[in-house]
């Protein structure tokens, strides 16, 4: 994908930390470089603003908590297999 115009940034480098950018965990500078290009590359944006769009939906989505007795269930079964760890260490150690 481009607009056809030369970037400092090329434009499959942004899509390839689309996500990493989304998610603000790029430096500073490389924001600033990932920005910049959006700013001059309307198809880059558009790839960007429907990820961003996607994100939204499946965190809206993922709202949901589990009924209490699954998440007991869950936590019962965890700590069963912490035990059966601890005693295994115990046995080996």
């Amino acid at each position: 994908m481009s607009c056809g115009k030369p970037h400092e940034v090329d434009c499959s480098q942004v899509l390839e930390r689309v996500y990493i950018f989304i998610d603000n965990e790029l430096a500073t500078a490389d924001c600033q470089q990932i920005q910049q290009h959006l700013d001059e590359c309307g198809p880059c944006l558009r790839a960007v603003d429907l990820e961003r769009l996607v994100k939204a939906l499946v965190a809206r989505s993922c709202a949901e908590s589990a009924p209490d007795a699954l998440r007991q269930r869950v936590m019962f079964s965890i700590r069963q297999v912490q035990l059966e760890i601890s005693d295994h260490r115990l046995k080996f150690d």
